[in-house]
């Protein structure tokens, strides 16, 4: 039989580690639950570039950028790309998925369950990259967000400023990028119980595999795939990709019991590891990123933190 019993030290802290190398030292079959909100990939920051295909211009400010302030604060790659090199860039974030998927299928229990918050461009590079590791693809939330920046140029305004006022015209109306991103896809995965067993089954024998549905309906109106909890006032600003508290309780409350482990080896500024605290669960949080996991443990510090 493996070894389920997780290190004491390790339970209920955020420990400053790159946060695949260090799933080493958790046991097989030990964390009740996974909910990270994993790099998407995109350029968002330094630790969002998951591939070798750079230039001098990725994460730049153009002027316009500037002009338009923190809406535009860098510049990401255009889906077409710079290069052909550019082209491999979702296969890239398959292989990244890849490196950590089988190691988190290896400490979950059977029967429990993965929340991850995915990009939308690469979130299928990221269900097939736990697929092929053992996972079952179960389902996928909307998560509505309560701001979202419109961040689609006027076609329009490139030809007004190479001076080309037929064009600006015939193209008003027009627009470069995408329509307004007021959705974010989380994934849901679960470890594979015992073939020939039942999901009532693996309850009994590994405390998970079923969802409260009672508990989720304190945070929404109805059991749907569809997400709407938002941050509360003074909750944002700790990390440039943080996601609400209630938001995380939510999940972790649908998927686990009081007294269970939730695991995020991406845990950032910690609303994850905040969430499970607060929902009576224990936690153990890795973030690579020696700021964010100080932020993360003061966060945790203060039992009133949101």
């Amino acid at each position: 039989m493996p070894n389920t019993a997780v290190d004491p030290e390790l339970l209920n802290q955020v420990i400053n580690a790159d946060g695949i190398t260090a799933l080493s030292a958790i046991p097989n079959d030990a964390i009740h639950l996974i909910l990270s909100d994993i790099p998407y990939g995109i350029g968002v920051e330094d630790w969002d570039v998951l591939h070798d295909n750079t230039n001098s211009a990725y994460l730049g400010t153009s002027p316009a950028q500037l002009k338009a302030g923190a809406v535009f604060k860098k510049r990401g790659k255009p889906i077409n790309g710079w290069s052909e090199a550019d082209r491999e860039i979702p296969k890239q974030y398959y292989d990244w998925c890849s490196r950590w998927a089988g190691e988190w299928l290896r400490v979950l229990k059977p029967g429990a369950s993965v929340f991850i918050f995915a990009g939308r461009r690469f979130s299928h590079r990221c269900i097939a990259a736990l697929e092929d590791a053992g996972f079952s693809f179960k389902d996928m939330f909307a998560w509505m967000r309560q701001h979202a920046p419109h961040r689609a140029q006027r076609v329009s305004v490139v030809y007004d400023r190479r001076g080309d006022g037929q064009n600006a015209a015939r193209w008003e109306g027009w627009r470069v990028g995408n329509l307004r991103p007021t959705f974010e896809p989380v994934l849901w995965f679960t470890k594979p119980y015992k073939i020939g067993t039942t999901i009532a089954d693996n309850v009994l024998t590994h405390g998970v595999g079923a969802f409260n549905e009672a508990a989720f309906l304190r945070y929404e109106s109805s059991p749907d795939n569809v997400l709407t909890r938002g941050f509360m006032s003074g909750e944002p600003g700790r990390h440039p990709t943080q996601k609400p508290i209630t938001l995380m309780q939510s999940l972790i409350e649908l998927a686990t019991q009081q007294g269970q482990i939730v695991l995020d080896p991406f845990c950032g500024s910690g609303s994850t590891l905040v969430a499970a605290k607060l929902t009576g669960r224990h936690y153990i949080g890795f973030e690579a990123n020696p700021q964010y996991a100080q932020v993360a443990k003061a966060r945790l510090n203060d039992t009133n933190s949101k």
